[in-house]
């Protein structure tokens, strides 16, 4: 055996833009590196309202939390592309609700664990826990949830704008199957995917300059594909919509990604 010291390979780098920074950018955030304000300056020039989206989307994890941790009694998250931490993370929301809730976080970006530590801060009575690990492996994902959450009871499955990143629809329908065939009745699936409908037309473009100049590629998709995540579960009201109206001001300016709460029977 070698005795000198090895030096892993770095995994972060620096010099491509990023989907986690250059959200926590459009987020107002500063874990951020100049090449992401760079392409997410540019993909904002391309499509304006790159940065509503991200705000709804954040909106709508609150709402969406409070709902689960509230009225439907679910204590249990597992939130799988979380991202880096900001405020109101989904922790903080559903422990303000039911401090005895636990939450698991998952995600495989680097930079998102060297910062796991803000998510790690839990009520006394609840749990937060923290997994590296890959959307694309839904089973490795669950294994490593069982220490903390209880695969018997009501979990929540959180998925925002995380499936548009699987880039084959079968492959990311597969993924969620797995998932929610692991939880009981009671459970529910929140997503939030972007799509090119609901006024995203020219956000077209600016997917492209992303899958040229960014990692990971990202993909839209349509009404019926995002529907198709849900098969077999029990939409709640207000069914499928941009995620800025759900559970909000119904004359809210959409934004162009849906938005989707729903329950396994």
């Amino acid at each position: 055996m070698d005795p000198r010291p090895q030096t892993a390979t770095p995994r972060i780098r620096s010099d491509v833009a990023h989907n986690a920074r250059v959200w926590n950018y459009w987020l107002g955030g500063k874990d951020n590196y100049p090449v992401d304000r760079a392409v997410g300056d540019r993909v904002t020039g391309m499509y304006p309202s790159i940065g509503e989206v991200a705000r709804a989307d954040r909106a709508f994890l609150g709402r969406a939390v409070r709902h689960l941790a509230g009225d439907a009694g679910v204590d249990q998250f597992l939130d799988i592309g979380t991202g880096l931490p900001t405020g109101n993370n989904t922790h903080e929301i559903a422990q303000h609700t039911a401090p005895h809730a636990r939450i698991v976080y998952v995600d495989n970006d680097p930079i998102v664990l060297a910062h796991a530590r803000a998510l790690l801060t839990s009520s006394l009575e609840g749990a937060t826990e923290y997994i590296d690990a890959d959307a694309h492996r839904p089973e490795q994902i669950l294994r490593a949830a069982q220490p903390t959450l209880d695969l018997g009871r009501p979990v929540a499955v959180m998925m925002l704008g995380i499936l548009n990143f699987v880039l084959d629809t079968d492959e990311a329908r597969s993924i969620v199957r797995t998932l929610m065939e692991a939880v009981p009745s009671g459970s529910h699936l929140v997503l939030t995917h972007p799509t090119l409908e609901l006024g995203g037309e020219g956000n077209e473009a600016a997917m492209r300059f992303w899958n040229e100049n960014a990692t990971p590629p990202i993909t839209a998709r349509s009404r019926a594909e995002f529907a198709a995540f849900l098969d077999g579960l029990e939409l709640l009201e207000p069914g499928i919509v941009s995620c800025s109206r759900w559970r909000t001001n119904p004359r809210e300016p959409e934004v162009a990604q849906f938005g989707a709460v729903a329950r396994k029977p």
